[in-house]
């Protein structure tokens, strides 16, 4: 007896959710220079001078700001980063992350 087997394979899509989204935010404090955050928005977010400017103003006046909207990993990076220039500059400049939609 001689048999010819067949194998027959279905395509079954697979939809993967995208990885959730973080906020990062800079909380504002009446001792770090503004100056200091305009530097430190472009040099850790790469925001030029007149969008570092604005979110500044938003810290300001309203808080807190946000600085982008990243994937887990790179939001914690950036949050340390930030924390990092700012206690190395003697400024207790906070910046935080929250899930988008939380």
């Amino acid at each position: 007896m001689n048999r010819e087997l067949t194998t027959v394979l279905e395509r079954k899509e697979i939809r993967v959710n995208p990885p959730p989204l973080f906020d990062v935010l800079l909380l504002n404090d009446d001792y770090t220079p503004m100056e200091f955050v305009v530097d430190v928005l472009g040099r850790v977010f790469g925001l030029e001078q007149e969008a570092a400017v604005r979110v500044m103003l938003q810290v300001h006046t309203e808080g807190r700001g946000l600085c982008g909207t990243y994937p887990r990993d790179i939001a914690a990076t950036r949050v340390a980063r930030v924390v990092t220039l700012a206690r190395a500059a003697q400024h207790p400049l906070q910046c935080i992350m929250e899930e988008r939609g939380s």
